[in-house]
């Protein structure tokens, strides 16, 4: 599986911009892709088993999703176990075109070539699977990406998720770790996210920002005097 997609640039970047995906730049998040594998497999009973299998699962995950974002993220991508490497990776494209692409939000493309022509390098952090996520990064022009990723034996996945598992307070880490790696100064870099979850993500950096942010994280930002920005029309 692909890890990161980089770009070289004649001027290398001072500072990276960090967007989270999912509710900040598009609409949807992380089951939507799911449901479109489960639903798209090989042969209907196929289908209808995987269906099913992730059925049985879904109180567990809702549970999860409100206490631990990355028991979450695990238990989602159990329902990925058997599914092949190239039939998930031929799938992604239909995937971005049919769920991701229509889903972006009107205003996203703007918000991330401003960074860009401000000579920030502009990394997505987001907890859906690399090779998905890598497509939306070519799209917006994005120039790396910080991704789950899914492990693979035989071609085949595992229903485990390589570590790090990008979920959680695990994405400031993970910030933390791709700016030293780069020599960034975290004080000059900018971080986006819609989510109260998000919030260690966004404290790393020396320029938070709250895009179509939820209630907490809105009364947050103005308590901060973190910029706000409207993706949504």
């Amino acid at each position: 599986m692909e890890k990161t997609r980089k770009i070289m640039s004649a001027d290398k970047p001072q500072a990276a911009s960090y967007f989270d995906v999912d509710g900040t730049l598009i609409t949807t998040n992380l089951i939507h892709p799911t449901l479109f594998y489960l639903l798209n497999q090989s042969t209907p009973v196929q289908t209808a088993k995987r269906v099913g299998r992730a059925l049985l699962k879904a109180p567990a995950m809702s549970f999860a999703e409100m206490v631990d974002r990355r028991t979450f993220n695990e238990l989602l991508y159990s329902s990925y176990e058997g599914m092949s490497e190239d039939r998930l990776v031929v799938l992604a494209d239909e995937i971005f075109d049919t769920v991701i692409k229509v889903a972006l939000f009107p205003k996203a493309r703007d918000l991330v070539q401003k960074n860009l022509d401000s000579g920030n390098e502009v990394v997505l952090v987001s907890g859906a699977l690399d090779f998905i996520v890598s497509k939306l990064a070519d799209y917006l022009g994005a120039t790396d990406v910080i991704a789950n990723r899914l492990e693979m034996k035989d071609f085949k996945a595992t229903g485990k998720l390589l570590k790090p598992v990008v979920a959680g307070p695990e994405k400031a880490r993970l910030i933390r770790d791709h700016a030293r790696s780069k020599g960034y100064d975290l004080d000059d870099c900018y971080a986006f996210s819609d989510s109260y979850s998000d919030v260690p993500m966004l404290s790393v950096v020396g320029h938070p920002a709250a895009v179509n942010p939820d209630k907490r994280l809105a009364l947050m930002a103005k308590a901060y005097s973190w910029p706000l920005f409207d993706l949504t029309a």
